[in-house]
């Protein structure tokens, strides 16, 4: 289950930072960063999320390969 859990927060993940990805190569954000010299929240968000979520799944996919029982 853990692991389901795991790739799943991957999977999600990846998919923020591309978006993410996606949204700092745009119009808004290329106007946004020449006026106050920062990228839109928008982008932070989805890079900052799709960070943790992939991180957080790796981590649990790591953690949930090393805890099993001993015979």
């Amino acid at each position: 289950m853990i692991k389901a859990v795991s790739i799943a927060l991957i999977a999600g993940g990846v998919v923020l930072l591309y978006f993410g990805g996606q949204s700092f190569h745009s119009l808004a954000n290329d106007m946004s960063r020449m006026f106050t010299g920062a990228p839109t929240d928008k982008t932070i968000w989805l890079l900052a999320g799709g960070a943790i979520a992939t991180l957080a799944g790796v981590i649990g996919l790591i953690s949930s390969t090393g805890s099993g029982r001993r015979s």
